[in-house]
């Protein structure tokens, strides 16, 4: 099988070109990220996997404008990344919902931050919603809901305002393993929906190759990419494509290419 590809994808949307980053602190020096150098076209979801406190966490915050690199330069669109911008949507490990807003308020949130008419993006947000199933809990605050109804509303939060990338760092880790399966489910029936650019870091083998049309992987430190692996199932997907000799085959490979600290 092969994986589908979104028709309107640009090669070369996202570049990485020689990034590293070194923590000075102390007299010592931390060298977080030694080399990371790669191309993502637009409408590809590429999950970023390797051992605890590699850079992987690093390597995002670079790509979010959230983190400046100490070498190299990273571009969107030809643009070089200086600062986090209103064409990224970010979902983190803590949902970070507003406890005094409403669900509905809190997805609509960033168009208040850019100063925008929410009234024009109630629609998109009821869109979002439904599609998760969480539109009858729009008047709902945060602590009414589970963690995973919580990870759902971050995710439509971060789409509100139709980003061109989307960067999601770790966002199922604290959840039970059956609210984690249901994430994953959720979160690729968005994708074959609006065929974001995403990013995504997470410690979970078997949820990269789930979600992922190609999966990098980080070295340990100082990290680079080792490891550059396009996923063979076609879209869309569902719970049991993980039952497939191949997806059992690809989980085992890159388990060991994480713990042998593949150099390639």
């Amino acid at each position: 099988m092969t994986a589908t590809a979104a028709t309107t994808a640009v090669a070369d949307f996202l570049t990485l070109n020689g990034i590293s980053k070194i923590y000075r602190t102390n007299g010592s020096e931390v060298h977080a990220v030694e080399h990371a150098a790669f191309t993502i076209p637009s409408g590809q979801f590429v999950s970023i996997l390797g051992p605890s406190g590699c850079g992987k966490s690093t390597l995002l915050s670079m790509i979010g404008g959230l983190e400046t690199p100490t070498t190299g330069q990273i571009a969107i669109g030809g643009d070089p990344v200086r600062e986090p911008r209103d064409d990224m949507g970010y979902v983190f490990q803590d949902a970070t919902l507003l406890p005094w807003f409403s669900v509905l308020n809190n997805v609509l949130f960033p168009v208040r931050l850019r100063k925008g008419k929410t009234s024009a993006y109630h629609d998109r947000a009821r869109e979002l919603l439904e599609m998760v199933g969480l539109w009858e809990f729009r008047d709902k605050r945060p602590d009414q809901l589970s963690g995973g109804m919580r990870q759902r509303v971050a995710i439509c939060r971060a789409l509100i305002t139709d980003p061109d990338i989307l960067l999601m760092d770790e966002p199922f880790s604290a959840l039970d393993a059956i609210s984690r399966d249901e994430m994953n489910v959720a979160l690729a029936s968005i994708w074959d929906r609006f065929h974001k650019t995403a990013v995504f870091v997470t410690h979970s083998i078997r949820e990269a190759v789930f979600l992922s049309d190609r999966i990098l992987v980080m070295s340990r430190r100082p990290s680079a990419i080792c490891y550059d692996v396009t996923v063979p199932f076609a879209r869309p997907r569902d719970a049991h494509v993980e039952t497939d000799p191949e997806f059992v085959r690809m989980v085992s490979d890159l388990r060991d290419k994480i713990e042998e600290g593949y150099k390639g």
